[in-house]
């Protein structure tokens, strides 16, 4: 196959970026797939952040903002998440150190609550009560809090709803 070259490369990235905001790494994946040269890609890259349209310090910054307050997603996710987007790691950390412990903390006792509100187990009986707390461990461990937090966490909400 030819490689593509010109302005429907362009196109093509104004149309991914039309989706969602991308960062620099996934923009240039994507268009790689599409058989667009090296030498178009960056090209069509450097007009991108000439022109303000791929920034991956404001992209890192609204995808853990983002993530974290509707997705419910803890600091390791959204650090998972940024890598496989191939943001930097210094990017990464300047972007998670805008999420306050403290909301981290507030946000995983939410969902730790939520999820034991839709349990039907009797927290008295102490096998229910494990069961509960390997659930919600689970279930914060997944969507990517510290596992110290977890532990708190949840020994938390297991006793304020006993």
């Amino acid at each position: 196959m030819t490689e593509k070259t010109g302005p429907s490369a362009w196109d093509a990235a104004l149309r991914l970026l039309g989706v969602r905001a991308r960062s620099r790494v996934e923009i240039a994946q994507r268009l790689a797939q599409r058989e667009f040269d090296a030498a178009t890609i960056d090209e069509v890259l450097a007009r991108l952040e000439s022109a303000g349209l791929i920034d991956d310090d404001e992209f890192a910054r609204e995808w853990a903002h983002s993530r974290h307050r509707h997705s419910g997603r803890g600091r390791l996710a959204l650090r998972r998440e940024l890598r496989t987007k191939g943001v930097a790691a210094e990017t990464i950390e300047e972007a998670l150190a805008q999420i306050e412990p403290e909301d981290e903390r507030a946000q995983a006792a939410e969902i730790a609550a939520k999820k034991l509100a839709s349990s039907s187990l009797d927290l008295d009986d102490h096998a229910d009560r494990a069961k509960a707390y390997r659930r919600l461990a689970g279930v914060l461990g997944r969507r990517g809090f510290p596992p110290e937090m977890i532990s708190s966490v949840v020994s938390d909400t297991i006793r304020a709803a006993r």
